[in-house]
Protein backbone atom coordinates (compact mmCIF):
# COMPACT_ATOMS: atom_id res chain seq x y z
CA UNK A 1 0.00 0.00 0.00
CA UNK A 2 1.34 3.69 -0.94
CA UNK A 3 0.58 6.92 0.58
CA UNK A 4 1.53 10.11 0.10
CA UNK A 5 1.13 13.12 2.91
CA UNK A 6 1.16 16.38 4.09
CA UNK A 7 4.01 16.45 7.15
CA UNK A 8 3.69 19.54 8.73
CA UNK A 9 5.61 18.77 12.05
CA UNK A 10 2.43 19.62 14.09
CA UNK A 11 0.55 16.46 16.05
CA UNK A 12 -2.08 15.84 13.55
CA UNK A 13 -0.04 14.91 10.86
CA UNK A 14 2.73 13.06 12.89
CA UNK A 15 -0.02 11.26 14.44
CA UNK A 16 -1.17 10.58 10.63
CA UNK A 17 1.61 9.32 9.67
CA UNK A 18 2.46 7.09 12.41
CA UNK A 19 -0.35 5.55 11.58
CA UNK A 20 0.06 4.78 8.02
CA UNK A 21 3.31 3.03 8.73
CA UNK A 22 1.08 1.20 11.63
CA UNK A 23 -1.78 0.14 8.87
CA UNK A 24 1.67 -1.15 6.39
CA UNK A 25 1.76 1.71 4.07
CA UNK A 26 5.25 2.91 2.51
CA UNK A 27 4.82 6.64 3.01
CA UNK A 28 6.40 9.60 1.59
CA UNK A 29 6.24 13.08 3.25
CA UNK A 30 6.23 16.56 1.50
CA UNK A 31 6.84 19.84 4.44
CA UNK A 32 5.62 22.74 2.92
CA UNK A 33 7.88 26.18 3.67
CA UNK A 34 5.38 29.14 3.32
CA UNK A 35 6.62 31.66 5.00
CA UNK A 36 5.39 30.38 8.28
CA UNK A 37 6.42 32.33 11.65
CA UNK A 38 6.20 29.26 13.37
CA UNK A 39 8.55 27.17 10.58
CA UNK A 40 10.45 25.54 13.67
CA UNK A 41 7.69 22.66 13.00
CA UNK A 42 9.89 21.84 9.94
CA UNK A 43 12.73 21.01 12.36
CA UNK A 44 10.49 19.29 14.46
CA UNK A 45 8.96 16.97 10.93
CA UNK A 46 12.68 16.29 10.79
CA UNK A 47 13.54 15.39 13.90
CA UNK A 48 10.92 12.89 13.44
CA UNK A 49 11.93 11.42 10.18
CA UNK A 50 15.43 10.86 12.23
CA UNK A 51 13.87 9.28 15.16
CA UNK A 52 11.57 6.85 13.12
CA UNK A 53 15.04 5.95 10.97
CA UNK A 54 17.02 5.23 14.29
CA UNK A 55 14.13 2.55 15.22
CA UNK A 56 14.69 1.16 11.51
CA UNK A 57 11.79 2.97 9.38
CA UNK A 58 12.59 4.94 6.79
CA UNK A 59 10.61 7.70 5.43
CA UNK A 60 11.06 9.45 1.96
CA UNK A 61 10.93 13.43 3.07
CA UNK A 62 11.15 16.58 1.10
CA UNK A 63 11.00 19.95 2.25
CA UNK A 64 9.05 22.34 -1.11
CA UNK A 65 9.69 25.25 -0.39
CA UNK A 66 6.91 28.32 -1.16
CA UNK A 67 7.50 31.11 0.63
CA UNK A 68 8.53 33.29 -2.45
CA UNK A 69 5.13 33.26 -3.22
CA UNK A 70 2.86 32.45 0.36
CA UNK A 71 4.75 34.30 2.20
CA UNK A 72 3.27 37.85 0.08
CA UNK A 73 -0.68 36.48 1.62
CA UNK A 74 -1.85 38.29 4.14
CA UNK A 75 -2.84 36.17 7.42
CA UNK A 76 -0.83 36.20 10.85
CA UNK A 77 0.86 33.52 10.34
CA UNK A 78 2.69 35.18 7.60
CA UNK A 79 2.32 38.93 7.84
CA UNK A 80 5.04 40.66 9.89
CA UNK A 81 4.13 43.09 12.45
CA UNK A 82 0.68 41.13 12.29
CA UNK A 83 0.13 39.61 15.80
CA UNK A 84 -0.31 35.82 16.58
CA UNK A 85 -4.10 36.01 18.03
CA UNK A 86 -4.33 34.39 21.70
CA UNK A 87 -7.59 32.31 22.96
CA UNK A 88 -10.03 29.81 21.95
CA UNK A 89 -10.15 28.34 18.16
CA UNK A 90 -13.51 29.42 17.81
CA UNK A 91 -13.26 33.22 18.93
CA UNK A 92 -13.85 35.30 15.83
CA UNK A 93 -9.96 36.50 15.80
CA UNK A 94 -8.56 33.25 14.78
CA UNK A 95 -10.40 34.05 11.64
CA UNK A 96 -6.90 35.71 11.67
CA UNK A 97 -4.63 32.44 11.23
CA UNK A 98 -6.20 31.24 8.28
CA UNK A 99 -3.89 31.47 4.97
CA UNK A 100 -5.88 32.09 2.37
CA UNK A 101 -5.72 28.98 -0.30
CA UNK A 102 -3.14 26.83 1.96
CA UNK A 103 -4.37 23.88 1.74
CA UNK A 104 -5.43 23.80 -1.86
CA UNK A 105 -2.28 24.81 -2.69
CA UNK A 106 -0.50 22.05 -0.76
CA UNK A 107 -3.26 19.44 -2.06
CA UNK A 108 -2.40 20.75 -5.91
CA UNK A 109 1.35 19.85 -4.80
CA UNK A 110 0.13 16.70 -3.39
CA UNK A 111 -1.79 15.29 -6.23
CA UNK A 112 0.90 15.64 -8.51
CA UNK A 113 3.53 13.89 -6.83
CA UNK A 114 0.89 11.06 -6.08
CA UNK A 115 0.22 11.20 -9.73
CA UNK A 116 3.53 10.67 -10.38
CA UNK A 117 4.50 8.11 -8.03
CA UNK A 118 1.90 5.54 -9.06
CA UNK A 119 2.75 6.01 -12.51
CA UNK A 120 6.23 5.73 -11.90
CA UNK A 121 5.81 3.19 -9.69
CA UNK A 122 2.46 1.28 -11.16
CA UNK A 123 0.15 1.39 -8.22
CA UNK A 124 -2.78 3.43 -6.43
CA UNK A 125 -1.89 6.07 -4.21
CA UNK A 126 -3.43 7.53 -1.48
CA UNK A 127 -3.26 11.56 -0.23
CA UNK A 128 -2.88 11.11 3.12
CA UNK A 129 -4.23 14.38 5.50
CA UNK A 130 -4.65 14.81 9.21
CA UNK A 131 -7.37 17.42 8.80
CA UNK A 132 -10.19 16.97 11.39
CA UNK A 133 -13.84 18.77 12.84
CA UNK A 134 -12.18 20.55 15.37
CA UNK A 135 -10.67 22.59 12.23
CA UNK A 136 -14.35 23.26 10.67
CA UNK A 137 -15.15 26.13 12.27
CA UNK A 138 -12.07 28.19 11.50
CA UNK A 139 -10.68 26.93 8.53
CA UNK A 140 -12.55 26.75 5.44
CA UNK A 141 -10.54 24.16 3.80
CA UNK A 142 -10.06 21.95 6.63
CA UNK A 143 -13.86 20.81 5.99
CA UNK A 144 -15.13 17.62 4.38
CA UNK A 145 -16.71 19.44 1.24
CA UNK A 146 -13.75 21.23 0.05
CA UNK A 147 -11.83 17.96 -0.24
CA UNK A 148 -14.75 16.28 -1.89
CA UNK A 149 -15.19 18.97 -4.55
CA UNK A 150 -11.07 19.36 -4.76
CA UNK A 151 -11.13 15.75 -5.49
CA UNK A 152 -13.45 16.34 -8.28
CA UNK A 153 -11.79 19.46 -10.27
CA UNK A 154 -8.73 17.08 -9.77
CA UNK A 155 -10.21 14.07 -11.56
CA UNK A 156 -11.65 15.74 -14.24
CA UNK A 157 -7.93 17.77 -14.57
CA UNK A 158 -5.45 14.95 -14.47
CA UNK A 159 -5.48 11.87 -16.69
CA UNK A 160 -4.93 8.60 -14.69
CA UNK A 161 -6.77 9.97 -11.63
CA UNK A 162 -8.39 6.91 -10.67
CA UNK A 163 -5.20 5.64 -9.27
CA UNK A 164 -5.29 8.57 -6.86
CA UNK A 165 -7.87 9.47 -3.77
CA UNK A 166 -7.63 11.46 -0.30
CA UNK A 167 -7.22 9.75 2.19
CA UNK A 168 -8.38 11.62 5.52
CA UNK A 169 -9.33 9.22 8.21
CA UNK A 170 -10.05 12.05 11.32
CA UNK A 171 -12.28 14.33 9.12
CA UNK A 172 -15.41 13.65 11.30
CA UNK A 173 -12.35 13.23 14.97
CA UNK A 174 -10.48 15.23 16.87
CA UNK A 175 -7.31 15.94 18.63
CA UNK A 176 -8.22 13.75 21.10
CA UNK A 177 -8.98 11.01 18.35
CA UNK A 178 -5.85 11.71 17.26
CA UNK A 179 -3.68 11.50 20.13
CA UNK A 180 -5.65 7.94 20.96
CA UNK A 181 -5.15 6.73 17.60
CA UNK A 182 -1.30 7.85 17.84
CA UNK A 183 -0.42 6.43 20.96
CA UNK A 184 -2.25 2.46 20.08
CA UNK A 185 -0.04 3.62 16.25
CA UNK A 186 3.28 3.83 18.39
CA UNK A 187 2.36 0.81 20.55
CA UNK A 188 1.55 -1.45 17.48
CA UNK A 189 5.23 -0.07 15.82
CA UNK A 190 7.22 -0.07 19.46
CA UNK A 191 7.85 3.55 19.65
CA UNK A 192 7.89 5.68 22.22
CA UNK A 193 4.70 7.76 22.40
CA UNK A 194 6.57 10.83 23.63
CA UNK A 195 9.29 11.13 22.09
CA UNK A 196 7.39 11.36 18.87
CA UNK A 197 4.91 13.93 20.27
CA UNK A 198 7.77 16.01 22.29
CA UNK A 199 9.07 15.75 18.05
CA UNK A 200 5.96 17.88 17.14
CA UNK A 201 5.26 22.01 17.27
CA UNK A 202 1.74 23.09 17.61
CA UNK A 203 2.13 26.23 18.95
CA UNK A 204 1.51 29.30 16.34
CA UNK A 205 3.67 31.09 18.16
CA UNK A 206 6.97 29.73 19.90
CA UNK A 207 9.48 31.48 21.53
CA UNK A 208 12.87 31.90 20.68
CA UNK A 209 14.17 28.90 22.06
CA UNK A 210 11.54 26.94 20.49
CA UNK A 211 8.84 26.87 23.71
CA UNK A 212 5.18 26.35 23.16
CA UNK A 213 3.21 29.37 24.04
CA UNK A 214 0.33 27.41 25.27
CA UNK A 215 -2.03 30.49 24.54
CA UNK A 216 -2.91 30.54 20.70
CA UNK A 217 -5.89 28.72 19.57
CA UNK A 218 -3.52 25.60 18.22
CA UNK A 219 -1.94 25.34 22.01
CA UNK A 220 -5.34 24.85 23.54
CA UNK A 221 -6.78 22.42 21.82
CA UNK A 222 -3.62 20.13 21.99
CA UNK A 223 -3.38 20.67 25.66
CA UNK A 224 -7.05 20.18 26.26
CA UNK A 225 -6.44 16.65 24.20
CA UNK A 226 -3.77 15.61 26.14
CA UNK A 227 -5.71 16.09 29.64
CA UNK A 228 -8.43 14.43 27.71
CA UNK A 229 -6.81 11.12 27.66
CA UNK A 230 -4.93 11.80 31.30
CA UNK A 231 -1.78 12.66 29.80
CA UNK A 232 1.21 15.32 30.20
CA UNK A 233 1.98 17.05 26.96
CA UNK A 234 5.48 16.52 26.73
CA UNK A 235 6.46 19.30 24.66
CA UNK A 236 8.30 22.25 26.82
CA UNK A 237 5.98 25.18 26.88
CA UNK A 238 6.62 28.78 28.09
CA UNK A 239 5.05 28.08 32.00
CA UNK A 240 5.12 25.33 33.85
CA UNK A 241 1.84 21.96 32.36
CA UNK A 242 -0.25 22.77 35.34
CA UNK A 243 -0.50 26.58 34.49
CA UNK A 244 -1.25 26.10 30.43
CA UNK A 245 -3.65 23.76 31.62
CA UNK A 246 -5.91 25.46 33.70
CA UNK A 247 -5.49 28.54 31.11
CA UNK A 248 -6.47 26.03 28.56
CA UNK A 249 -9.26 25.20 30.81
CA UNK A 250 -10.46 28.31 32.16
CA UNK A 251 -11.33 29.64 28.17
CA UNK A 252 -13.27 26.44 27.22
CA UNK A 253 -15.29 27.06 29.95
Amino acid sequence: MRAIMALSGGMDSTGLLIRLLADGYAVDCLSFEYGQKHNIELERAEMNIQYLASMGILIEHRIIDLSSAMSVFHSALTTEGFDIPEGHYEEEQMKQTVVPNRNAIFASILYGYALSVALEEDCDVKIALGVHSGDHAIYPDCRPEFYASLSDAFKIGNWDSERVDFHLPYIDGNKKTILLDTLHATRQLKLDFDTVLRNTNTSYNPDSEGRASGKSGADIERILAFHAIGRVDPIEYVDDWDTVLQNALELNA
